[in-house]
């Protein structure tokens, strides 16, 4: 059962059957299971993506595989070995000016083409300053990817993050940054709802409207296991107003609603902490007595300048006002390092609360992602809400273990014997990989005020021609905070941590837990 928690038409779309459900955690499985997944394809595949880059390799480790290993020949080889199959792109328009600076991926695109029924559309519909941002791979309507990946450069990467890792590369040679992902796989009528949403979007974008094709059985690839069976899912999404189309903001109130849920804790993987709405939320619970603990997962900062100054200095600003409302210590934003103590970059966009909900998606924790940009986003619940569901509980534990290097047994352990998330993490973390507790940087105030004022990152199409005054990240519940009040925090933290670990240390002295080093 999907629980009360989703309600169509407020939190999301549809409420559909999913045969088979899983999360993938990075994009070098991700890639992998696209490739196998498209190659059981028979009518009709639709790939939807912010940005692709036809000179990725599927899989750098498959030297010598049954199919083209780079993208720019295996989609012409693949419709050529299915005449009968219609390969659909759609990619935000920008991706176009993408292209002329990748080499000969232009004239890649020309080769697609001309190929026999593979057709690419750039989309040009949506509203000025707006991106679609929705990462879509539906094969058949009978099995599709939903999450946080784009099928492009600088995404492919292992849950180990090695550095230096020579796989981890442009097509250029270029060596990129450790790169953390995720992204949602369903097969079943849920897979059907998400090739219904593509191909609106492709009637929008093109004008032309394209048929559904014949579902069957078989596109689950064999080296995915299941995380759920027989689970309804929730779609929700994100849609700009523009001329004809109504605004939807569903993904932004399924945020609050899972905010409000939450009994004993929140657990985020996200690429940004800058949404207003968001923050309320989280800021209401916190000032309660006996809220839930809070954990965000982000990169130590945004990728690109412009980027950090928005979505950074955004951070920053809420982080302030947050921190002095949490008077019992329950909020924590962690961000990942490797072996050597290099930032790995966070991509992701999901949350658990209390091992009981769970979604993945394209949406990011920033006002764009609630109104502006285009998302979609998959959540489903406990069969009983009420109670925990091992299957999230066991993504959750191997989320955590692989960002602080142990395994997924200490992290149960530790949770079991401790009982708090930032408790348990802060027992954990220590040298090499690990999470590093965030502190806000030496921002000017300048800077500041452009995440605080919202600027480069509105909540709507409308709030764009709003006059200042009349819109920023410090309306109704949530004020401004003071950067003075972080040294009081931090030693208070750190008391608690030496707590924690006390507790833990006696812990360790009667069982023996194999992958921790104390």
């Amino acid at each position: 059962m999907s629980g009360e928690i989703f309600q169509t038409g407020a939190n999301c779309w549809r409420i559909e059957h999913g045969k088979r459900i899983a999360v993938i955690v990075d994009a070098a499985d991700y890639f992998r299971v696209a490739r196998d997944a498209m190659l059981q394809a028979r009518e009709q595949i639709m790939l939807v993506g912010w940005d692709v880059d036809p000179r990725i390799l599927l899989d750098p480790e498959d030297g010598d595989g049954g199919s083209p290993n780079c993208l720019a020949e295996f989609i012409p080889w693949l419709a050529k070995r299915r005449p009968e199959l219609r390969i659909n792109l759609l990619i935000w328009n920008m991706g176009f000016l993408k292209m002329l600076t990748r080499g000969l991926s232009a004239l890649t695109l020309a080769r697609w083409k001309m190929a026999r029924h593979v057709r690419i559309h750039f989309d040009s519909s949506h509203p000025l300053g707006a991106t679609h941002h929705q990462k879509i791979l539906v094969i058949d309507d009978s099995l599709a990817l939903c999450g946080g990946i784009d099928m492009t450069s600088d995404r492919w990467d292992t849950p180990e993050h090695r550095d230096p890792d020579p796989r981890r590369k442009r097509p250029s040679g270029i060596r990129y940054m450790p790169w953390h992902d995720t992204a949602g796989v369903i097969e079943g009528d849920a897979a059907a709802a998400l090739g219904e949403l593509a191909r609106e979007r492709w009637q929008r974008a093109t004008g032309f409207e394209l048929p559904a094709p014949t579902r069957h059985d078989g596109c689950w690839p064999d080296q995915v296991d299941p995380l759920f069976t027989d689970r309804n899912v929730a779609i929700a999404r994100t849609v700009p107003k523009a001329e004809g189309v109504e605004e939807v903001r569903e993904i932004e109130q399924l945020y609050v609603d899972m905010i409000e849920r939450a009994r004993d804790f929140i657990y985020a993987d996200n690429q940004y902490f800058a949404s207003r709405r968001i923050a309320e939320a989280l800021a209401q619970r916190l000032a309660e007595k006996d809220g839930p603990e809070i954990v965000i997962v982000n990169p130590i900062s945004a990728d690109g300048w412009l980027q950090e100054a928005a979505m950074g200095s955004a951070r920053a600003a809420l982080f302030f006002p947050l921190a002095e409302i949490d008077r019992h210590d329950r909020f924590q934003i962690y961000t990942p390092v490797t072996t050597a103590g290099n930032p790995i970059y966070v991509h992701s966009k999901l949350m658990i609360v209390d091992d009981r909900i769970l979604r993945v998606g394209s949406s990011n924790m920033n006002n764009r992602s609630m109104g502006l940009d285009s998302e979609c986003d998959l959540a489903l619940t406990a069969e009983d809400e009420s109670q925990p569901d091992p299957a999230i509980r066991a993504l959750r534990e191997r989320l955590i273990a692989e960002h602080l290097g142990k395994t997924p047994e200490i992290v149960a352990r530790a949770f079991e014997q401790i009982g708090s998330l930032i408790g348990t993490i802060e027992c954990l973390r220590g040298d090499g990989k690990t999470l590093v507790p965030f502190e806000p940087g030496a921002w000017s105030d300048a800077t500041l005020a452009i995440g605080a004022s919202e600027l480069l990152d509105p909540e709507s199409v409308d709030e764009r021609w709003e006059p200042l005054s009349n819109r920023g990240l410090f309306r109704g519940f949530l004020r401004r905070g003071t950067r003075q009040l972080f040294d009081r925090i931090r030693a208070r933290r750190k008391r608690n941590r030496g707590r924690w670990k006390r507790k833990f240390r006696d812990f360790l002295q009667h069982h023996h837990l194999p992958g921790h080093r104390d």
